[in-house]
Parts: structure tokens; sequence; C-alpha cells
């Protein structure tokens, strides 16, 4: 059966059983399904016939004297895992919550008032490990808040790096420079170091702790170079601080994988981190203004009320991929018009990776004489298989660097209509649109589901049609079944059926997919949604 006809028995939420006739081997089907973001050249790539045919055996289908059958062998087993759809709605709000946070932030912190009220965040893994990252802190050196989100790609060491540094770079760049004295002077004597983020940090979160000294001593190198700087004075703007923080880390992450470190495990870390690679969208946020950071195809959405009591969404990020024409334009103009037809094609860069922007992926930009040696100085001590690396050149590797991290900044003055902004990896893209994702947050929020006046041409519907629009609309006015906003986007995300309601069925299919298929009908899926302080942006005279 084709992936296609699985595909829409998935969607549709079937009661079945999926057994694989053939195993693949750890390695080709590890590169598929750990990494479909990057895809391997033809000689790493999965072949699906060598996984051999996908049978879909429907449950409701046996008889009496094959189920009897069915009983004594307990069930058909695949080489992999069996699928049991039906999940209670108990069991269904489990898998959606675990990994919720909700965080209210005070209005006047101390250093000024605060344009977040709170915020609210979720992730849903389809890889294993997951693959996304986020976090949230406050600038207690300067002023506002950051919030990121990251989606890791060829595992997830790159995303988990750029997630504990990358708030840090860009905070440090925005203090004056009297503050990075004080810190460098209690560097020097020993003492007590003021924290530069007040981290808003969930209950799951993993950091580096053996590279903790490593990341210390570049954050503080950077600092010193500003403090060298005559230009430094009183921070950088937020957009500067930005664009400077991802160039600056991306260098770093550069630099660490080629330089001699403490020991093989750190080393073995740097690997990994390089080799590896992340997208990242990034927000600042201050009293009157938020600055969006993004390299890659994740995105940022701020959900507007309008005068009617509508939403609508300003998207404050654009895409990084091969549906942003001015981004391959923008790539091919960088390399010889000989390899205009080579630099992207079927869709990715060189081939192989979907976003044209990122963290890591020294693939994509090392020569092939620097990847060579620095994998050969590991072989003695390291097992390259162990970290996971891909052990191959993408094809018309001619002139490189063909992929950099330089983000694309946007700013925009918040307004009182300005409600919420919601920032999530590709993962949620991929399923909802702006508009929908901003209506869906907006109607949580104020309760409220406007439903548009029956129209002449569909008051002359028939009756399929017509049960079609009413069950869209009894959809529009369910009550949430979540108080987190980032699970609500999440639910309907996954469960969206065919006309527009919310599918037990399908969710139960999409959270019960086991590991080895989960990641072919979704992808790792991380949303925070940043609730406004709308007042502040009121003139004073109302």
């Amino acid at each position: 059966m084709s992936r296609r006809v699985c595909a829409s028995l998935l969607h549709r939420g079937a009661r079945c059983t999926l057994t694989l006739s053939h195993s693949t081997s750890p390695l080709q089907y590890s590169h598929f399904v750990g990494a479909p973001r990057y895809r391997p050249p033809p000689a790493l790539r999965w072949n699906y016939s060598s996984w051999g045919p996908l049978q879909i055996r429907p449950v409701t289908s046996l008889t009496g004297e094959e189920s009897g059958s069915w009983s004594q062998s307990k069930r058909l087993r695949s080489t992999r895992q069996d699928i049991d759809f039906m999940l209670s709605s108990v069991q269904i709000n489990g898998f959606l919550r675990s990994n919720e946070q909700s965080v209210s932030v005070s209005e006047f912190d101390g250093r000024g008032l605060c344009a977040v009220r709170k915020f609210e965040s979720n992730q849903l893994a389809a890889n294993t490990p997951n693959e996304d990252r986020h976090t949230a802190a406050t600038c207690l050196q300067s002023k506002g808040m950051l919030f990121g989100v990251f989606d890791g790609h060829g595992g997830w060491a790159c995303a988990q790096a750029v997630s504990e540094r990358l708030l840090l770079y860009a905070a440090v760049a925005m203090m004056s420079k009297q503050r990075l004295e004080e810190l460098e002077k209690c560097m020097e004597h020993g003492g007590a170091v003021p924290p530069i983020l007040q981290w808003y940090k969930h209950h799951a979160d993993f950091n580096y702790r053996e590279c903790a000294s490593l990341y210390i001593d570049h954050l503080r190198v950077f600092w010193q170079e500003l403090l060298d700087s005559e230009e430094h004075g009183e921070g950088m703007s937020p957009a500067d601080a930005l664009e400077w923080s991802f160039k600056r880390l991306d260098a770093d992450i550069s630099l660490e994988a080629q330089v001699p470190l403490y020991n093989d495990l750190m080393k073995s870390t740097a690997i990994q981190v390089a080799f590896s690679g992340c997208t990242a969208c990034v927000a600042h946020i201050s009293t009157d203004r938020i600055h969006v950071a993004n390299s890659g195809d994740s995105r940022a959405v701020l959900g507007v009320l309008e005068e009617d009591g509508s939403w609508s969404a300003l998207p404050l990020s654009l895409d990084h991929n091969t549906q942003n024409q001015a981004e391959v334009e923008r790539i091919k103009a960088q390399h010889p018009p000989s390899e205009r037809n080579t630099v992207v094609t079927d869709d990715r860069l060189l081939g192989v990776l979907m976003p044209l922007r990122g963290f890591g992926d020294v693939r994509f930009k090392w020569s092939l004489e620097l990847q060579q040696s620095i994998l050969a100085s590991l072989e003695s001590g390291v097992d390259l298989d162990s970290l996971n690396l891909y052990q191959y050149t993408p094809p018309n590797y001619l002139t490189p660097p063909y992929l950099d991290v330089a983000p694309e900044v946007t700013h925009h003055k918040l307004r009182p209509q300005d409600r919420f902004l919601i920032l999530g990896t590709d993962g949620l893209w991929d399923e909802l649109g702006n508009e929908e994702a901003v209506r869906l947050v907006g109607e949580h929020m104020s309760g409220i589901h406007l439903q548009a006046p029956v129209s002449p041409s569909e008051r002359q519907m028939k009756l399929g049609q017509m049960h079609k629009l009413l069950l869209k609309r009894q959809t529009r006015a369910s009550p949430a079944l979540d108080t987190n906003a980032a699970t609500h986007l999440i639910r309907h995300a996954l469960g969206t059926g065919e006309y527009g309601e919310l599918s037990q069925e399908r969710l139960a299919t999409m959270l019960t997919l086991p590991e080895d298929l989960a990641r072919m009908y979704r992808d790792d899926i991380t949303a925070t949604v940043v609730y406004l302080n709308s007042d502040l942006a009121r003139p004073l005279h109302s």
C-alpha cells in the first residue's frame, strides 16, 4: 500500500493494525526517520522497497474464527511495534499536556513596566528524543524579555546548545559598558557574578553541564571584545544585539569543534553540536516594541484583535526555505552561474537540507579539507557512529559555504490591538496556517467564537454540504478542552478532521504511532504563546 493511501487512512482515524513485512537496517532507518530535514545522498538514502509492503488489516473485519486465532497469537506483530489507536480522552490529554508550561509575569519587575502578562508553552515530540527546544528569560542587566524556539535536525545537540546560550549572548550585547565592566571585575576577582538572565525553566529542561565552563569562557571573550570597542557605550539596540548574537554564537560553535578541548566528552559534544544543526526564532519584547530575529523556517506571528471583534494574523518573520523565492535567489547569487541549477534542488539546499539558514550544519559551511581533518583527528578516540554523524559529503559541494546563520530581524511597535505573539517551530506551521493559529488562540483567550452569517449561496446548499457547514460552525462554538493555549494549538494541529471538527480518533492515531513511523506523519511541534499587556500601548490621554 502506498504511503499516500496509508496517510489517508490515518487521517480518517481508522482503527487498524500496521504490520511491516521486512525490517530495515538500523543505519538506513535512523538516517530517514531521525532527521528528515536532512536527506542523505542516494548511497545513504532509505529505500522504501527495502522495507517491504505496509499491510493494513482492519480490526473490525475479523470473523469469529479469525478473532479466535487472533487472541491465541495475541496479535499480529510488526518488526517494530503494533499500533493501538483507541486511546481514552484521559490518555490523550496526558500525552498532550505532559510538557506544558505556564508562567505569569509581574507587571513591574523593579526596572520598569513589563509588556508581557504571561506566556504558555508546550511541546510534542515525533523524533526520539525530541529535537525541538524552547526557552524564555527576563533580561536582568538591561530591559525586556527574550523568547526562543529552536528546531534541530541531524539530532538534538545543536538545538540544545543554542537554546542554552543564544539568549545570554543577546542579553550581554544589550548591556551597557558599565555593567559589562562589573561582570568582568567579578570574574577577575572570583566574586559572585551578577545574574544576566532570569530563566523560566521547565522541569524537563536539560543542560550541557559538562560544557558549562567552556560556554562561560566564550561568553566572557564576547563581552571582553565589547568592552574593547569604543562604540559600545550604552549597549546595542535589540535589533543589533540579536543579529550579533546569532552570528557570534555560530562562530563559537564552529571554533569549539576545531580547537583542542579539556576532555573527550567535551570534544564529542562540540563535534555533535557543530555537525548537527538547528533553526532559531527569537523575540525580544520591550515595553513598546517587539524585535524578532529568525534564521530558518520557525515562525513568529502576532495576534491582532480587530475593531469588529475578529482576529487577524501579522507575520513578524519570513520562512527561510524554498517557498521563499527571494531567499532562493539570495543563495544562488552567492555562487557561480555554473551552480545555479544545483545549489537548490528538489526543494532542498544541495538536495539535502530543507531550511536555508541555520546554526551548526558545518557540512554546509566548512571546506571539505577542514571537515576531513577534524573528523580524522577524532578517529583514534571517538566512535563517529556513536556521535550520530552523517558520513557523507553533500552533492555538488564546490564553493562553500552554502549556509549561514545571519538572521532576518524585524521590529514592530506595539499597539493596543496587539494581544499575543505565537512562536512555533515548523511542525506547528506544517499543520496550521497563520490565520487559523491566531483565531484558535484569540478565541481561546476571549471565549468568544464569532460566526459569520449564513450567506445567500450557503442557503442554497445541498444537504451534505449543509451538514459539513454545520459541523464547522459547531466546532467553532465548542468550548476549549485545554487551559494552556499552546496545548490548544497542538491539539487542533493534529486532531482536526475532514470538516474542521476535532476528531478523537485522529488524535489517538497520531499520538500512538510507534517511534519508527511517527516522524513520517508529523514533526516535532513546539509552540509558545506570549500574552501582551496591551494597556501599555494605549495613549496617555485615553
